[in-house]
């Protein structure tokens, strides 16, 4: 008996179901996408390390890392 996919109902291969996936690719696709969408990486100095910004608290951090001064 193949496995169903949690989002749209249909079946895929149980290979991915042992990869401990509940979705069949198509949606897998789509939720991978959504989730890539709200990803920010920024580099918090001249010369610092990369470093990931979330949703949350994107707005704050960004404005903190701007290197240059506000032209008046």
């Amino acid at each position: 008996m193949k496995p169903i996919c949690r989002i749209c109902g249909g079946t895929f291969p149980a290979a991915r179901k042992a990869l401990k996936y509940t979705t069949c690719l198509k949606c897998g696709d789509g939720v991978a996408v959504q989730e890539r969408r709200s990803w920010c990486v920024i580099q918090e100095y001249g010369k610092g390390g990369y470093q990931l910004v979330t949703p949350e608290a994107a707005t704050r951090t960004l404005r903190e890392t701007n290197q240059k001064s506000v032209r008046s």
